[in-house]
C-alpha cells in the first residue's frame, strides 16, 4: 500500500524535502472539513481550518456583543484575540483567549455570524495574514473558501470540493440529526450562506483556476479522499 507520510520523507541525498501547502476551497456542506482532516492525518500534516477561525472570532463577537455589521469594531476585537488551533487524535480543537471552544463554535449561532462577519474586507485582511504565518512552512492541509484563491494562490495543490446544492443540504441535516422545520431552517440558512460566499465583494467564493473540482453528488466520503490522495501522489512523484 502506497504511503504518503513515508513518501514525503523519502529522500536519497539526505536532505529535509520540502512539505506541500494543499489548499481546499468549496461551498458550505461540500465535505471540506472531513477531508482535510483525514487527508492530514494521512500525510502527518496540519489541518488549518479557516472556519474554525471565524468562528472562533464570531463567538466572541457574540460574547462580547459587538455587531456583525461593525467591521471596526470586528478587527479591533480581533487584534485583541488569541485563536489557536491545536491538533489532537479526533480533529482539531479550537482555542480562543486560553480556552477551548470547540463544541461551541459548531453551534447554529455562531456558524450564522461567521457567515456574516466574513464579508468584511478587513477582517478577511486579518484571517488572511494570520492563516498565511500558521502555513508559511509548508506541511499543512488548508480549507475554506478562499484558500487556493487569495490565502495561499500559489499553493503546491489546490482542491475545489462541490456537490450539488440539494446533497449538501441533505449531509448538513443527516451530519446535525434534524428534520422537519429545523430541517428546512438549516436548508434555508446553507442557500443564504452560499449567496453570501459567492456575490461578497471580498474573496468571493470561485474555483482558482488551477484548482481541480471534484464533484462529491455522487461519491462517498472515501472515494472522494481517494482521489484526493491520487492527487496528492501526483505532486509528489513530479
Amino acid at each position: 500500500m502506497y504511503n504518503l507520510a513515508a513518501s514525503m520523507n523519502e529522500n536519497p541525498r539526505g536532505q529535509n524535502p520540502r512539505k506541500l501547502i494543499i489548499a481546499i476551497d468549496g461551498p458550505a456542506g461540500a465535505g471540506k472539513s472531513t477531508i482535510a482532516s483525514r487527508l492530514a492525518r494521512k500525510l502527518g500534516y496540519v489541518n488549518l481550518e479557516s472556519g474554525a477561525m471565524y468562528r472562533a472570532l464570531a463567538l466572541k463577537a457574540i460574547d462580547r456583543d459587538t455587531s456583525f455589521e461593525d467591521e471596526t469594531a470586528l478587527v479591533k476585537l480581533a487584534d485583541g484575540s488569541n485563536i489557536r488551533l491545536e491538533p489532537t487524535i479526533g480533529g482539531n480543537r479550537t482555542v480562543l483567549d486560553g480556552r477551548d471552544v470547540s463544541s461551541r463554535i459548531r453551534e447554529r449561532d455562531v456558524t450564522e455570524g461567521a457567515s456574516k462577519i466574513s464579508v468584511h474586507p478587513k477582517v478577511r485582511e486579518w484571517m488572511v495574514s494570520h492563516q498565511r504565518a500558521m502555513g508559511a512552512g509548508g506541511g499543512v492541509v488548508m480549507e475554506g473558501r478562499d484558500i487556493g484563491t487569495k490565502v495561499f494562490p500559489g499553493a503546491d495543490l489546490k482542491i475545489f470540493l462541490d456537490a450539488d446544492p440539494v446533497v449538501r443540504e441533505q449531509r448538513r441535516m443527516a451530519q446535525q440529526r434534524i428534520s422537519g422545520e429545523v430541517a428546512a431552517s438549516v436548508a434555508a440558512d446553507l442557500r443564504e450562506r452560499d449567496r453570501r460566499d459567492r456575490t461578497r465583494a471580498a474573496s468571493p467564493l470561485v474555483a482558482a483556476d488551477d484548482a481541480v473540482v471534484i464533484n462529491s453528488t455522487a461519491m462517498s466520503e472515501d472515494e472522494v479522499l481517494a482521489r484526493a490522495e491520487d492527487l496528492v501522489k501526483d505532486r509528489l512523484n513530479r
